[in-house]
């Protein structure tokens, strides 16, 4: 795997790290992408979140699993 694949697949992944405080911060790996990468990483973004969605029984991608997880809170 190339550096640019290997940079492009840490964007494309749905984690991302946060802080303390628990603010996401964006991939790192993007400001190392020029920007003809930056736009085939969103291109792949896009195809695997529909992936994901096909994939789950709510049609819920692992992105917007996140992003409900985090507005209700704990269990």
């Amino acid at each position: 795997m190339s550096d640019r694949d290997l940079l492009i697949e840490r964007v494309v992944s749905a984690h991302r790290s946060r802080t303390a405080s628990g603010r996401v911060l964006p991939a790192a790996a993007w400001r190392d992408l020029a920007p003809a990468d930056r736009e085939a990483a969103a291109e792949e973004a896009e195809v695997q979140r529909r992936l994901e969605a096909a994939l789950d029984r709510e049609g819920l991608s692992s992105t917007v699993r996140a992003v409900l997880d985090r507005i209700r809170g704990p269990d």
